[in-house]
């Protein structure tokens, strides 16, 4: 049906029933109706209804809104320009006229005064009855938030200086080897320079000029504008925005071939990609805290693997870069997975599991770890498996449960329901299994009903009776609760353990992680299996250098010379 417009071409909708056909249709309208097609110029000076041309569901009336700013202005520009008959008599002063209630709405209340009315040519109003202008919005407000860096002004020199290298070079030609000067004239760490050199293009013709680098540099200064960011540019070649795990493999290739610690290593190819896969996923258990298998540029920037990656160029012994890199570290590892990997397919099954540290992890436990609550993705290429990366996440978080990654992998698996908390179900469950093996030991069991209010006082959780993820987080007593519940070796340790002795061993160890402590331990017990017999233990340089070849080449791991892609 067609509705008559009335000014000023709004309206409201009523609740009216329509029919169609037999059908009743009620609908409410309560929108304001917005012509475009009535002319109001002309309904306001003749008076006459205008047919607007719209379709409406209900019976549309007139609805009074205010007057807008403009039609304001525009009625006191025509009264102040009004010409004033010379036989009418002179202007009186007179109340300015009481503010409608729209214009209270859209207007700040004045205080009334009393102004008198003046003839004027201007066309531009008066001072007092022009309302007050609002500051432009967003003006004052600086720019706060840079994702990829906050903007600096370039000069100019990286490029010069780059230029001054290439023209160094034989033919202009920068190879592989070359990269190093061509890292530190862009203000870059040394071991950026193996995916620098395949970010230019590297790998296609095996080797850069400078015309080909200059363009690429350039687009980097002018849209990263810090480490973190132009970190994540090199190492994806400007193609993504994180990284993930074959992104690194040229990175940490080039500090094997490289690195004076590791020179020892070049001549056992086979262990290449032990180590490198090894690095990568120490990086991606401490940098990467979303567990999403891909390291974003504000996970990096909460990390200290750029500073850790710097400081290979400086530390020639790479044993003292613990982080990510150490080789000792790694070999403890191996060493670890290779005891439980007896067909040397590099997986391990729940079987070969419940062998680590002659049963240390309960089956309970070792069923979750198994059922998915702490797989990440496509790491997992066989059914009911472990691969060497996902043992390296199992080994760092049951030898360091301070550590936030362990705990955030220990709470995945005893949180059975997935909701966020730890009941008391979920205890039981799983200290019922420690409460059978002290009773098989002949070890008196503390009843679950003690064990539960120790573990509650030991907390303090924030929910009473359910213990939640950030209660373990901000807790000192965390690795304690975690092994009473699937640890029983270590509990007992705990139970056991000489308060005094155990303060002057911290204090000793002071500054050294639960995961490094148990690495030096370990690779000192390596070390004592690995000599001849006949030495008494005294070692001397010779000795651990001769030792730590055969290690690397030994024969007696059979020529491992399996696919590592399964990891």
């Amino acid at each position: 049906m067609t509705t008559l417009c009335a000014v000023p071409c709004q309206f409201l909708g009523l609740k009216i029933p329509i029919y169609h056909s037999v059908l009743v249709d009620q609908r409410c309208s309560r929108a304001i109706h917005h012509c475009d097609v009535c002319n109001v110029v002309q309904r306001l000076e003749s008076g006459a209804a205008i047919v607007c041309k719209s379709i409406h569901y209900g019976v549309c009336q007139p609805v009074a809104i205010p007057p807008t700013k403009a039609r304001i202005i525009k009625k006191r520009e025509e009264k102040a320009t009004a010409k004033v008959s010379p036989h009418s008599p002179p202007a009186k002063p007179q109340l300015s006229p009481q503010p409608k209630v729209a214009d209270q709405l859209q207007h700040s209340p004045q205080p009334k005064e009393v102004t008198e009315v003046k003839p004027t040519t201007s066309a531009t109003p008066s001072p007092k009855s022009d309302p007050p202008n609002p500051a432009p919005s967003g003006s004052a407000i600086p720019r706060f938030y840079f994702p990829l860096g906050q903007p600096v002004s370039e000069d100019g020199k990286e490029l010069k200086k780059v230029s001054e290298v290439f023209g160094t070079l034989k033919e202009g030609k920068a190879f592989k080897s070359d990269f190093g000067e061509i890292a530190k004239v862009c203000n870059c760490p040394l071991y950026w320079k193996g995916p620098l050199f395949l970010a230019a293009g590297g790998d296609k013709l095996g080797c850069v000029t400078s015309a080909s680098f200059q363009p690429l540099w350039k687009r980097i200064i002018q849209k990263y504008h810090d480490d973190y960011s132009r970190f994540m540019a090199i190492m994806t070649r400007m193609k993504g925005s994180y990284l993930t795990a074959d992104d690194f493999v040229p990175l940490i290739q080039d500090v094997i071939d490289t690195h004076p610690g590791l020179t020892f290593l070049q001549e056992a190819q086979e262990f290449h990609s032990r180590y490198l896969h090894t690095v990568i996923a120490r990086i991606f258990y401490t940098v990467n805290r979303s567990w999403s298998g891909q390291i974003s540029i504000p996970e990096l920037r909460r990390s200290n693997l750029l500073q850790v990656i710097s400081s290979l160029e400086e530390e020639d012994d790479i044993n003292q870069i613990t982080d990510f890199f150490s080789y000792e570290h790694f070999y403890v590892i191996y060493c670890k997975f290779w005891e439980l990997d007896t067909d040397h397919d590099l997986f391990i099954s729940q079987q070969d599991l419940a062998r680590h540290n002659d049963g240390a992890i309960s089956s309970r436990m070792a069923e979750r770890i198994f059922s998915g609550a702490v797989t990440r993705g496509s790491t997992v290429s066989r059914e009911g498996k472990m691969s060497y990366t996902e043992f390296v996440w199992f080994l760092l978080a049951e030898e360091d449960k301070k550590h936030p990654t362990a705990i955030e992998y220990w709470f995945r698996c005893m949180d059975l329901d997935g909701d966020g908390l730890l009941s008391m179900y979920e205890l039981e469950y799983f200290y019922e299994e420690q409460y059978n093996k002290m009773v098989s030991l002949g070890i008196e069991p503390m009843p679950f009903e003690d064990c539960l209010c120790q573990m509650l006082d030991m907390i303090n959780p924030a929910i009473p009776g359910k213990i939640s993820l950030r209660d373990l987080k901000q807790s000192r007593m965390t690795p304690l609760f975690f092994d009473t519940f699937f640890n029983l070796e270590k509990y007992l340790d705990h139970e056991q353990r000489d308060p005094f002795a155990a303060a002057k061993e911290a204090e000793d160890m002071e500054g050294m992680s639960d995961w490094e402590r148990y690495a030096a331990e370990e690779y000192e017990m390596l070390v004592a299996d690995e000599t001849m017999p006949g030495q008494d233990d005294v070692f001397d340089d010779d000795a651990l250098e001769s030792a730590e070849v055969r290690r690397v080449t030994r024969a007696d791991m059979e020529e491992a010379d399996y696919d590592y892609t399964g990891a």
